[in-house]
């Protein structure tokens, strides 16, 4: 938010909910059939996850699509499409020089899902020494750079409307800000609240502290899914809840500033639950959807590449979709005159499309469609 604050209409603007944290209750009677739901749901969705042989392979793309949409809500906007294209080419340490902020914004974020898994995975603890360092990689780049990336908010910030100088929320004083984030951090480890309840007032608690200049909603949106495995209502961290925030995102900001104006964490723990069960359910729709493509594409690949490297050959390009044939390679292992024939069989045949043609000593770059067309949607 800008220096000048005093030019901004604050008639409207909530402040935060000092001595309000951790709720005294909920409304466990507007709760029931919400919680009921979303439980449902998203035990679906796991098993379909425990089902996978691999589903990191499987799923790897939905992580770039989560960073898309997350990232779209504070403004940041990039494709799919220019995220893994601007991924692809930067693996081999030749990042394109053209490349737009906002795309490099994105992958930074993709980047930090990633990190931020494996550090779970490995037995690190959710801290803030975790927060603060996916922070300072997401800001260490582009418009966020100079906005002390990894370290906490010491003057105070406001969220609102920048095009319309509106205040929608006065998060807290940057000098109550640690003892907070302490008692968050303390509530998310030893209270004895629901699981799920449990995510959705940590969700909004986390936003509504706003610990850091910049970057904010997409660390809190990240910790829905860290939390989400932590607790055991997933099994493996993939669940991006970005999509739904964003398709309700008037309802999702007047429902956090109702918590902190009217004390109201009922109302937005089941608009909490309801984006679990929705997205949930769209995420098992677009799972299915990729795991029957890849069924689908076993014969397929299986004739083109003629050889053992067929599963190698599928696997990679599933996980990693644009793809140049030295990445092919050097993933797989396959020999160099088999990536070759398997890419050139599968783009006479219409799977892959020509992103960039090859140029000098510089490889082509690919794309297979048919799961970028589900990755899309």
């Amino acid at each position: 938010m800008p220096t000048h604050i005093d030019d901004y209409d604050q008639s409207n603007a909530v402040n935060y909910h000092y001595g309000h944290f951790p709720p005294s209750e909920l409304d466990l009677s507007r709760l029931i059939e919400p919680l009921t739901r979303a439980q449902d749901a998203i035990s679906r969705y796991d098993q379909m996850l425990l089902s996978l042989p691999n589903s990191e392979l499987l799923l790897a793309p939905l992580r770039q699509n989560e960073a898309v949409i997350s990232s779209r809500m504070e403004g940041t906007i990039s494709t799919v499409d220019e995220v893994m294209i601007y991924e692809a080419q930067s693996e081999d340490n030749k990042a394109p020089g053209d490349a737009r902020s906002d795309v490099i914004e994105v992958a930074l974020y993709s980047a930090v899902l990633r990190r931020a898994q494996i550090a779970v995975a490995d037995g690190d603890p959710i801290n803030e020494g975790l927060i603060k360092n996916a922070h300072r990689i997401l800001l260490s780049f582009g418009r966020g750079a100079n906005k002390s990336p990894g370290e906490y908010k010491v003057d105070q910030n406001y969220i609102g409307d920048d095009r319309h100088k509106i205040i929608y929320f006065k998060p807290i004083s940057p000098l109550q800000l640690q003892p907070a984030m302490h008692d968050l951090l303390k509530f998310i480890e030893s209270s004895q609240m629901l699981h799920l309840f449990k995510v959705a007032v940590a969700h909004v608690e986390f936003e509504a502290l706003h610990p850091f200049n910049d970057g904010n909603g997409r660390i809190g949106r990240l910790l829905v899914t860290l939390l989400l495995w932590k607790f055991g209502l997933i099994h493996k961290p993939h669940f991006y809840i970005s999509a739904f925030f964003e398709t309700h995102k008037d309802e999702y900001i007047e429902l956090m500033r109702s918590v902190s104006r009217d004390d109201d964490w009922t109302s937005w723990t089941a608009f909490f639950l309801t984006a679990i069960a929705e997205q949930a359910e769209s995420n098992l729709r677009t799972a299915q959807r990729i795991t029957e493509l890849y069924d689908e594409m076993k014969e397929p690949f299986r004739e083109m590449s003629g050889s053992k490297w067929h599963i190698a050959a599928q696997d990679c390009i599933f996980e990693n979709p644009v793809f140049k044939n030295s990445q092919l390679i050097k993933r797989s292992g396959m020999p160099k005159h088999v990536a070759i024939r398997i890419t050139k069989l599968l783009y006479e045949n219409g799977l892959l499309r020509e992103l960039i043609p090859a140029s000098g000593r510089r490889g082509a770059l690919y794309m297979f469609e048919p799961l970028m067309e589900i990755v899309r949607a």
